[in-house]
């Protein structure tokens, strides 16, 4: 998908709008927060944190190694 976004004036700030089918594709809608990242190729706009699913990943990975620890822990 490739949209133009024209930015507007909100009183002291500027924004866009986002239409309806790039709000369905982040899953998100009014009332939401939405994370700005820099890559290397320009900015990216997710509705999921960054820092939390590289936590979440960590977790998981952690969960893998020591399953047994864990196993022995949940009794």
């Amino acid at each position: 998908m490739n949209a133009s976004l024209k930015i507007s004036k909100f009183g002291n700030s500027a924004g866009v709008i986002l239409p309806k089918e790039i709000l369905a594709k982040l899953r998100a809608g009014v009332g939401d927060t939405l994370h700005v990242t820099e890559t290397p190729d320009g900015i990216r706009i997710t509705a999921g944190d960054p820092a939390f699913a590289e936590k979440m990943a960590l977790a998981e990975q952690i969960m893998r190694e020591d399953r047994d620890i864990l196993r022995v822990l949940a009794k």
